[in-house]
């Protein structure tokens, strides 16, 4: 049996990523697979205030792991306990994502829009990661 699949056409996504030229770059890939993005967020505490907007009907998130104003664990952290997905995407490889974080789907920058397209459909399909810290 062959199962359908998955299109990310519509899926509703979180931007977080603080280098505006990569932001754009991204927002252009996700929605070129078919996703809209509802918000682009350059910081950690912009990332939380979008997280916690009720209004925003939010499926999913790609998360730039280093931002200025810090790390974007705790954005992540509250994504989990939404049960949202999300992926990370990083220029320091694997070996920069903390412990608690190690099974989240993550792209080493530079990434081609197949390698997003793959790890957006392994994290839409695991679904949401387990609570990281506590």
């Amino acid at each position: 049996m062959m199962t359908r699949p998955l299109s990310l056409s519509g899926l509703r996504l979180l931007l977080v990523e603080d280098e505006a030229m990569v932001a754009m770059a991204l927002e252009a890939m996700l929605e070129d697979l078919g996703c809209v993005v509802v918000d682009v967020a350059g910081s950690v505490s912009r990332g939380l205030a979008l997280v916690d907007d009720a209004g925003l009907d939010l499926e999913g998130a790609v998360l730039d792991v280093n931002l200025g104003d810090g790390k974007v664990y705790p954005v992540a952290e509250r994504l989990a306990a939404r049960g949202l997905p999300f992926i990370f995407s990083t220029g320091y490889g694997l070996a920069g994502i903390a412990p608690d974080y190690a099974g989240v789907p993550t792209l080493a920058k530079p990434y081609s829009p197949k390698a997003l397209e793959a790890m957006l459909k392994k994290a839409m399909t695991s679904g949401a990661p387990k609570s990281g810290g506590t």
